[in-house]
């Protein structure tokens, strides 16, 4: 826990905003590879370590936010 209360927060609101969404257009990586995920096309380790690159501050982000709610509460 001591790795995640060490995180700031605008550094993952940022990564989140950016290397989790990028590229923009025409859609985001990440719902991409959510799609394929439900779709059960998501086979490829290339499509695996995109989704793990681009989820990985969401899930931070996710962390900490639920985390300070609970030390908070």
């Amino acid at each position: 826990m001591q790795f995640l209360d060490s995180l700031p927060l605008n550094i993952l609101i940022l990564a989140s905003l950016t290397l989790g969404l990028a590229p923009f257009f025409p859609e985001p990586h990440i719902v991409e590879k959510l799609r394929m995920l439900a779709q059960g096309q998501l086979t490829k380790p290339i499509d695996i370590g995109d989704l793990l690159m681009h989820g990985a501050p969401w899930v931070l982000l996710l962390a900490k936010l639920a985390r300070m709610a609970l030390v908070k509460g």
